[in-house]
């Protein structure tokens, strides 16, 4: 079993950063974040495979987000800039221990989830 724990997220003004993180208990194999805002689907942000790569984004980011993981810490971060109200969202951390074949994209790749994390861009 895997358990997923998130941290960061808040407030910010639109324009800037923020970094959100999700620390994993048990080994694990791809990562990725999703986020969901009021009334809208569950969203693809990003993937990273587990030896830091490959690393596959949600092509309406336009490059303004970095995931990243510590292997030794087993920990993958989100590193959001430029961030714009449209970013407003509940962010989910997701993880696999074996590959289902389904995409990178696809959160039925993945069994494990964080419990949310809220980030709200002002304007």
């Amino acid at each position: 079993q895997v358990q997923l724990v998130q941290s960061g997220g808040g407030l910010v003004q639109a324009g800037g950063s923020l970094t959100i993180s999700c620390a994993a208990s048990g080994r694990t194999l791809g990562m990725a974040w999703f986020r969901q805002a009021p009334g809208k689907q569950r969203q693809f942000v990003a993937f990273s495979g587990r030896s830091g790569g490959p690393l596959y984004y949600a092509e309406f980011l336009k490059g303004r987000f970095t995931i990243s993981r510590d292997n030794a810490k087993n920990t993958v971060s989100l590193q959001m800039n430029s961030l714009e109200p449209e970013d407003t969202a509940v962010y989910y951390c997701a993880a696999e221990s074996s590959y289902n074949g389904a995409a990178y994209n696809n959160a039925l790749r993945y069994a494990y989830w964080g419990q949310g994390t809220q980030v709200t861009v002002s304007s």
